[in-house]
């Protein structure tokens, strides 16, 4: 685990509890070495998740009131998701700072977008909790204020509806999603997914989750206007 005052430099902050943030750079596998309980991130994370999910909102109200509710929503879990969390946990290069007990293996971290993004949360609840409301809006309007600003209502669309309803309005058969090849460790599964309809392949998707694929599927079939 590197010094964090990297981090801190990077992100302007003055800590209070120094901590609170190398808690937050914990893996739980660590509790194993120490004999101790919550002495991790998980905890933190839970912290920074709900605080990510009101400073996103407010940027959604704030930047786009020609969206309603349903938009909103949509444009919120489209940005506080496992993807666009661990991509900016490896623009700042969070693996390095993450300390890990003997049985977990460093590949494992640089590999999984999971403990990117719980770490990511953790992060966030931990600027939180030392620093205070104003300093984490701040904090959080650096990453995701332009992502909010610049997003296209076609990137909010559920493109499984969208297709469905495309499909439905001329036929009476549902498409189907069908589990192609799955490639890579437990940890980091890789999903080929083809959605059919009537023994017929209309698009191909892959993704680090069925769903994930089976949405790259549905856009891949619009895209080339295969129904």
């Amino acid at each position: 685990m590197n010094n964090l005052d990297e981090l801190f430099t990077v992100f302007s902050l003055v800590p209070n509890d120094r901590t609170l943030y190398e808690r937050a750079f914990t893996h739980a596998s660590c509790n194993v070495m120490t004999g101790r309980e919550h002495a991790d991130y998980e905890r933190l994370e839970f912290m920074g998740d709900a605080v990510l999910d009101m400073l996103v909102a407010e940027l959604a109200y704030t930047l786009h009131p020609e969206m309603d509710q349903g938009d909103m929503s949509k444009l919120r879990a489209l940005l506080v998701k496992t993807d666009s969390l661990s991509s900016l946990a490896r623009q700042y290069d969070f693996a390095k700072y993450i300390r890990t007990g003997l049985t977990l293996k460093r590949e494992k971290i640089n590999d999984s977008k999971k403990i990117l993004e719980d770490v990511f949360e953790a992060f966030i609840g931990a600027v939180y909790l030392d620093q205070g409301f104003n300093v984490t809006r701040k904090l959080v309007r650096r990453f995701f204020y332009h992502p909010v600003q610049n997003l296209s209502p076609a990137e909010l669309t559920d493109f499984k509806t969208r297709l469905q309803e495309e499909i439905q309005a001329e036929h009476t058969e549902a498409v189907r999603y069908v589990v192609e090849q799955e490639d890579g460790p437990a940890h980091a599964r890789i999903f080929t997914v083809a959605v059919v309809y009537n023994d017929t392949i209309l698009g191909r998707g892959v993704g680090n989750s069925k769903k994930e694929a089976e949405q790259k599927a549905a856009q891949d079939a619009l895209s080339k206007k295969a129904i």
